[in-house]
């Protein structure tokens, strides 16, 4: 009697258990499909919460979470989108165990999408290796292998400029530490220094004015100098015509 009750305990378990399955299976599935509707009409939040419920029914779901990525992204929320498809990422061995020509496509659009938000970032670094790990899956993806030469290209673009900016750094650095150990008497102000170039010394101003005091006493001793010589060949032709009247 008392294996015959355990026989039966553990029959209605295991049918509990499958019947669970089979509804839990169901309602990710229902989930999914509404998220999918939601998605195609460009309802992200709205498909993000449906594919939530999904992945909260069934954890493990790859299809789910993929779903919920891809919702994320759509709305720019990088970080959230690419914990999703990290965690996809994380179940590659198994994937491609199982199934590897479908879940290899899902996971070379998995890894271009985690370097697309590399791209958002600026972190082009990141960005190339998946990429890469893309090409590895999907070789024939002529969008991710455009992506990936992009990412190069930013990349020694982004390194250039900050070797520059560094280069920069210390020549400002080292021109700052020489006017530091310049001595206290030889240190002067830029702005300073400029005025003094661009002001005349009080000697040279006094002598602009002596030269222009003793240019116009010369003016004037040349004018009345001038008077009087006028005054005396006036005053010589006039004793002339007396004298010739006499």
């Amino acid at each position: 009697m008392m294996s015959m009750k355990l026989k039966t305990i553990i029959g209605v378990t295991a049918g509990l258990l499958c019947a669970g399955t089979v509804f839990g299976q169901k309602a990710e599935r229902r989930h999914i499909r509404e998220g999918n509707t939601l998605y195609g009409s460009e309802k992200f939040t709205e498909a993000e919460i449906a594919y939530r419920k999904s992945v909260d029914v069934n954890p493990r779901s790859v299809e789910g979470a993929y779903d919920l990525g891809n919702a994320l992204y759509r709305q720019q929320k990088y970080p959230e989108a690419a914990e999703q498809y990290q965690l996809i990422a994380g179940q590659s061995e198994r994937l491609l165990s199982e199934n590897r020509g479908a879940n290899a496509a899902r996971l070379a659009q998995v890894y271009h999408n985690l370097g697309n938000i590399g791209m958002e970032g600026k972190e082009y670094a990141k960005s190339i290796e998946a990429y890469k790990q893309s090409l590895r899956l999907n070789p024939k993806d002529d969008e991710t292998r455009y992506n990936l030469a992009l990412a190069q290209k930013l990349l020694d673009d982004q390194q250039q400029n900050q070797d520059q900016q560094e280069n920069q750094d210390q020549q400002d650095q080292e021109q700052q530490d020489q006017q530091q150990n310049q001595p206290q008497d030889q240190q002067q102000p830029q702005d300073q220094e400029q005025k003094t170039q661009e002001q005349p010394q009080p000697d040279e101003q006094m002598s602009q004015d002596n030269a222009q005091q003793i240019l116009d006493a010369f003016l004037q001793d040349e004018k009345d100098t001038q008077e009087k010589v006028k005054k005396a060949q006036a005053k010589q032709q006039e004793r002339r015509r007396t004298d010739k009247q006499w």
